[in-house]
């Protein structure tokens, strides 16, 4: 059986949380990807913009950054019985497809060792992998790469 004094503590935590909720949900909408329309309001929904689909590859801004997938994949099964990545990228099929490989690191298992077939830890291409489509950036992106730092880091005198 629980307290008096607990129960009233937990009244009184409960009143602070939904005072605190409908503040925040009164407050004036801020800049956000929504474009400033609050959370329970209906918004145009932007157009769908086509696929980069080139075969130029696209620069990294960090070491071991996963490169973007340059074409559609819509359609594309990948889960516990197929991947169709892997009917481009497998080394087997590069020859006839002209993709490239998957990364040697995708061969690799948690010990270090590498395997003869993709490790089921980088069979789900999808979790670090990802389409670009054409299109502006939705915020503005202030991301400086490490090369610039470095660069930046260089010219002014520091280490």
């Amino acid at each position: 059986m629980m307290k008096p004094i607990n129960k009233w503590l937990m009244m009184a935590c409960g009143l602070i949380v939904i005072g605190i909720a409908g503040a925040a949900w009164a407050a004036e909408p801020v800049a956000t990807l929504r474009g400033g329309v609050a959370i329970d309001r209906e918004t145009t929904p932007p157009r769908i913009t086509q696929f980069e689909d080139t075969d130029q590859k696209r620069p990294r801004n960090y070491p071991e950054q996963p490169p973007t997938i340059p074409h559609d994949i819509d359609g594309y099964r990948v889960d516990i019985n197929s991947n169709k990545c892997l009917s481009c990228h497998a080394r087997s099929r590069t020859g006839e497809s002209g993709a490239p490989m998957v990364s040697i690191t995708h061969f690799m298992d948690r010990e270090g060792q590498f395997r003869a077939a993709v490790s089921p830890r980088r069979y789900f291409c999808l979790q670090c992998h990802v389409p670009q489509h054409q299109t502006d950036p939705l915020v503005i992106n202030d991301f400086v790469d490490v090369d610039t730092l470095l660069l930046n880091d260089a010219r002014h005198g520091k280490e």
